[in-house]
């Protein structure tokens, strides 16, 4: 049994060691970590999830960025324990905070990542939209949470410019 729970202040450090454990060492100098530096998380949407027993087992984060002006959900990083891995919970934690992040009125997400992964909950590789570099143009992956939200959608990825946390 796994406990579902916004990310708080003092989750920080265990999720922060995580990410540690799950990613490369340099995984802070990626391109990504540059759109986030300084800018609010999406707070509504950063999840962990616990066992029974309140240990960590998985964590997904959201940030806020623009595209063309527009404002877009960047999705990560998203891990799991080494030891719970295949129990299906970075799916259950994509699925549920897309949820969310439909209901709370966002309506697009990007990411870099895997397409064969993602591919499974509706996410596509984005034409047009560039995160900075060193990033490979066949890792962005966009999904649209409303009908057509990536139409007409293309140019830089850049940082938040409004606290959308």
């Amino acid at each position: 049994m796994y406990r579902l729970e916004e990310e708080t202040e003092a989750d920080w450090w265990e999720v922060e060691a995580l990410y540690d454990l799950c990613f490369a060492p340099g995984r802070t100098a990626l391109s990504s970590y540059r759109l986030r530096d300084g800018v609010a998380k999406v707070r509504a949407l950063c999840h962990v999830l616990r066992d029974g027993e309140g240990v960590l087992a998985a964590v997904i984060r959201y940030w806020p960025v623009e595209v063309a002006g527009r404002r877009v959900l960047l999705l990560g990083p998203v891990a799991v324990h080494p030891t719970r891995q295949g129990e299906g919970l970075g799916g259950l934690l994509i699925r549920e905070s897309l949820a969310e992040a439909r209901r709370l009125g966002w309506e697009r997400v990007l990411l870099v990542g895997d397409a064969p992964y993602y591919r499974r909950f509706g996410f596509r590789k984005l034409e047009g939209v560039e995160m900075p570099p060193p990033t490979n143009p066949e890792r962005v992956l966009g999904l649209a949470l409303k009908p057509g939200a990536w139409e007409g959608v293309a140019g830089p990825v850049e940082k938040a410019r409004i606290d959308d946390a």
